[in-house]
């Protein structure tokens, strides 16, 4: 199975170096092969005659080069085409220094830009239909500033007052490719062709939005080679394919106790709804059982609202778990698969001590979620003495108290706080949001495929939760539950926004939604 991989900036320079040292292709190879796929691809999402003026912007290093690579294809196809360089021409080298001599040759209008007038100048001159962004790559760590600065800034006034098209090459300049960060400024692309893997900073946000759509464009990359080194970068993009590997389609006799018995410990007064949702999202996602542990004052509650699920009251303290509920606790454990605490549990300190104490007594492969989460931010030490598979699915606010930060900073770098902790408490970790983020202690991550704002609203973390918990039940291991999870909770948000509209759509519509996700991940021709 061939792997979609999201690369940071030093892993694609790592692959870079194996292909031309270890693989022995020549850069000038990978350089032409990039110019070209992206002349290809510019070719066919803008065509003549409506976009034949085409300006390239060529900055110092190898993106540069790139961007004399595409000049020559779209000039030889007939595209009036100008270069705009920031660079001197001595100070090119290598294959860049070949390809604008090329470009050159050929007789491709150029021009060294020195002043934001100069730009303007040339721009209201060549008046192109595209700009090719070609200034900065998966290189750049700084914030840009001066002559970048300007020109960029020109480039994003001008797609709005005159509807000019950005091709930006491998990322937007300006878009960190580590972590989605505007450095300084950056250009809002139209489309953005990047090269074998997909980066992270085009999947997180605000470098997403800067993006436009995302093409991966193939240049040569010798996988099967570089897989059987290890050299595959260490985040993989969730595809279908990966999906339909994992899912294990029911055959032959089947019954409920080979789907699993599910326990949910969840729910509180004032907090009903969590409960529920958590048990809808377990039933819909196939556990054969579940059982919502709750207090006693909701059991009527719940055993009207969900007529399928199993349901036991426990003594409670103000309306939430109170402590005599762990030997009870213990027998309903026997015969269950696994064991989803926290949506709506509860905070107060008696809940708060009879989560630590069932934490020490379980043996059951775990989900924690929401209140779960915000008690065991107290103390994570907790989670050493539970050896339990589990899985943590904490949003981002929930991610910075567990690891005493502030939610800008879980968001300004997702795939370090998601893998700090899945190290920290041994655990696969799902970290909420568009394409949610799943992390393994051993440093493994995975992209969800999916961002769908109707997502966010209150009750589908819980659905969520329950999902994972069925997947948990029927044999699933915790990585396989948490992708399988996360796939299936996101496709049917991104069905419903389909169906009904972007957003307004319930919790509990996308629980109900599952089964017609899962059909089609069981019939392969759907």
């Amino acid at each position: 199975m061939k792997y979609q991989h999201v690369a940071s900036a030093v892993e694609m320079q790592h692959l870079d170096q194996v292909v031309m040292k270890e693989f022995g292709l020549l850069s000038e190879i990978l350089m032409e092969r990039a110019g070209l796929a992206c002349a290809q691809y510019f070719m066919e999402v803008f065509p003549k005659p409506n976009f034949k003026r085409v300006l390239v912007l060529s900055g110092p290093g190898n993106n540069g080069g790139d961007g004399f690579v595409i000049a020559r294809y779209l000039w030889e196809a007939g595209y009036e085409v100008n270069i705009l360089s920031f660079s001197s021409k001595r100070k090119y080298k290598g294959e860049a220094k070949k390809n604008l001599t090329l470009a050159l040759k050929l007789g491709i209008p150029y021009q060294v830009i020195k002043t934001l007038q100069e730009f303007q100048k040339y721009f209201v001159q060549t008046n192109p239909a595209v700009i090719v962004d070609a200034l900065f790559g998966t290189g750049l760590s700084r914030n840009l500033s001066g002559l970048y600065a300007e020109v960029i800034e020109r480039i994003n006034k001008y797609k709005i007052e005159r509807g000019t098209k950005v091709f930006s090459v491998d990322l937007p300049s300006g878009v960190s490719a580590d972590t989605g960060e505007i450095l300084g400024t950056a250009v809002v692309a139209d489309v953005t062709a990047t090269f074998e893997c997909l980066k992270h900073g085009l999947l997180n946000y605000p470098g997403k939005e800067f993006a436009g759509e995302v093409k991966i464009l193939s240049i040569g990359y010798p996988w099967r080679y570089l897989y059987a080194k290890g050299y595959e970068p260490k985040a993989i993009f969730i595809n279908e394919e990966l999906i339909k590997f994992l899912f294990k389609p029911r055959k032959g006799y089947f019954h409920k106790s080979r789907a699993g018995h599910l326990l949910v410990f969840a729910g509180s007064k004032g907090k009903s709804g969590a409960g529920y949702l958590t048990a809808l999202g377990a039933l819909r996602a196939g556990a054969g059982l579940v059982t919502l542990a709750t207090p006693s004052s909701l059991q009527t509650i719940y055993a009207t609202m969900l007529p399928e699920a199993l349901t036991y009251g426990l003594p409670e303290w103000e309306g939430e778990p109170d402590l005599p509920s762990l030997e009870i606790l213990e027998t309903l454990l026997a015969g269950k698969k696994a064991l989803v605490i926290g949506p709506g549990f509860g905070l107060k300190e008696r809940a708060q001590r009879l989560l630590f104490l069932l934490l020490e007594k379980t043996t059951l492969p775990l989900v924690l979620d929401a209140d779960a989460l915000t008690i065991l931010a107290q103390d994570l030490t907790i989670l050493s003495q539970n050896k339990n598979p589990r899985i943590l699915t904490p949003h981002p606010g929930e991610a910075a108290r567990l690891l005493k930060l502030n939610v800008t900073e879980i968001l300004r770098n997702r795939v370090y706080t998601a893998q700090e902790l899945a190290t920290q408490t041994n655990s696969v970790v799902v970290l909420k949001g568009p394409h949610s983020i799943i992390a393994t202690p051993e440093g493994r991550v995975y992209y969800s495929p999916f961002d769908v704002p109707g997502l966010a609203q209150g009750g589908t973390g819980d659905v969520l939760s329950g999902i994972i918990g069925a997947l948990l039940a029927q044999g699933y291991n915790s990585l396989e539950s948490a992708l399988l999870g996360v796939y299936l909770h996101g496709k049917a948000g991104k069905l419903l926004s389909e169906l009904k509209g972007p957003h307004g759509f319930t919790a509990s519509e996308v629980a109900n939604h599952l089964p017609s996700v899962i059909k089609r991940m069981a019939n392969p021709y759907d």
